[in-house]
């Protein structure tokens, strides 16, 4: 359904590390780079679906919104959630089964450096 995402970022040095990091945790990569802005998809594309922007002021979405990757694995969240708080973020539900969701639903829940809430889930939606 959607293309892309955008999100303003303070510090493009900062959250580059970060979703270098997270997505890579996840099987996607950066996929665009220039000079106030970076992009993240399927590694071996162009196409990017997440693009951060060098912005001031950076004002996230308040409460109930939030991100959701989809994750090919349990592992892979795992990675998620430890490469975030490697990288700057900071806990919002530690990797498990979310049987509130479904009886299969693995997630983690985290905010990246700037305040975006992030999760990776598994299994992934259908397509």
């Amino acid at each position: 359904m959607l293309g892309h995402l955008s999100f303003g970022v303070a510090d493009l040095a900062r959250s580059s590390a970060f979703y270098d990091a997270v997505m890579g945790a996840l099987g996607f990569a950066r996929v665009f780079t220039a000079a106030h802005a970076v992009g993240y998809g399927r590694a071996g594309t162009n196409n990017d679906r997440l693009l951060l922007i060098q912005s001031e002021p950076v004002v996230p979405p308040g409460p109930g919104f939030h991100l959701a990757f989809n994750a090919p694995s349990r592992p892979a969240v795992d990675r998620f959630h430890a490469a975030a708080l490697q990288f700057g973020g900071i806990d919002e539900g530690a990797p498990g089964l979310r049987p509130h969701y479904g009886a299969d639903y693995y997630a983690a829940f985290v905010l990246d450096p700037d305040g975006y809430k992030l999760e990776a889930k598994h299994p992934p939606a259908d397509a």
